[in-house]
């Protein structure tokens, strides 16, 4: 019991100073950061900034440049074999023999990992269910849809028991429904699993993962929970306001409060007015335009605070990485 309590507070993914450099570019530059075991957590970035070369590094694909990386406490280049047998990997182009049928396919690939053969066929029986195959199990796999492939492909970097699913760009490709499908199955494999998944889909990330690493052009600009991002903008978060009240009288008590930094007024339907308004920052205006309303006998119809959406804080973070001279 103490050596599995142990193995468990070790990280699943522990990365130091990586770096990655080709002749004519550095694809990812002394990349830092750790993934707890049980997390979902989402790689994020745009083309080229450097999700697959790290992920490459990390399932001992491809060696680094310079830097350690460890998986579950083994190092990526002095026990590449423990650290396979711990992974699940799903590339982004999830290479499968279309020729074959889906559970010909899966028995094929847990035998190809060292599954002993009763074991195999335990397993793919666990990963048809889990992936919603069995209704295809019998089909070629050339004869499926994009997304079945991709159940097939999550199936596949299932089967051997991994501790680790490794997931580069999951839903590329996919239809609105069939993302919808495979971001709920990755959401169920993040309750027994560790899950790395890289996506430059923004609302992927959000919808799927509990922590973000955002990349940008190869460093790391950020490393949070979505929530704890979130909380880092809430200084920033406008408030909107409806109010029906004498248009002089709200524009005098806006400008007469210190708490806003900013603010704009519009006209709403009836005698209302829409305010946007943006606090000090810090500071959470909504009691105190609450409490001026009851004093006031003014009528207040919404009042909101507005929350950023991943996008927004990607586009801001990434400005500020580039302000910063990177």
């Amino acid at each position: 019991m103490g050596e599995e309590s142990a193995q468990n507070e070790i990280p699943m993914i522990e990365v130091k100073g990586l770096t990655k450099r080709f002749k004519k570019r550095t694809a990812v530059e002394d990349l830092n950061f750790t993934v707890g075991r049980g997390k979902v957590v989402g790689f994020l970035g745009p083309n080229g900034a450097g999700k697959t070369s790290t992920m490459r590094m990390l399932s001992c694909y491809m060696p680094a440049t310079s830097g350690t990386a460890r998986v579950g406490g083994y190092n990526v280049y002095t026990n590449p074999d423990e650290v396979r047998r711990k992974i699940g990997y799903m590339p982004e182009n999830n290479p499968l023999h279309v020729d074959m049928r889906v559970r010909e396919y899966l028995k094929f690939r847990a035998r190809l990992k060292g599954m002993r053969v009763q074991d195999s066929r335990r397993r793919v029986d666990y990963v048809t269910d889990v992936c919603g195959l069995g209704d295809v199990q019998r089909k070629l796999i050339g004869h499926l849809s994009k997304g079945y492939r991709q159940r097939v492909g999550l199936a596949d970097a299932l089967v051997h028991e991994p501790e680790l699913m490794i997931l580069d760009e999951p839903t590329i490709g996919l239809d609105p429904h069939q993302i919808r499908t495979v971001r709920k199955l990755i959401k169920e494999l993040g309750k027994t699993y560790t899950v790395l998944v890289s996506s430059h889909i923004l609302s992927e990330i959000e919808m799927t993962c509990d922590e973000v690493i955002i990349i940008h052009q190869g460093r790391i600009i950020e490393a949070e929970s979505v929530e704890g991002l979130h909380a880092k903008m809430s200084s920033e978060r406008q408030v909107i306001a409806e109010i029906a009240a004498p248009r002089e009288e709200l524009m005098d008590y806006l400008e007469h409060t210190g708490e806003i930094e900013h603010f704009d007024v519009q006209p709403a339907d009836g005698e209302f007015l829409n305010c946007a308004l943006t606090p000090r920052a810090g500071f959470d205006l909504r009691p105190q335009v609450f409490q001026i309303a009851r004093e006031k006998g003014w009528q207040l119809r919404e009042l909101t605070r507005t929350r950023h959406s991943l996008e927004d804080i990607f586009m801001r973070v990434t400005r500020r990485d580039e302000e910063d001279g990177f």
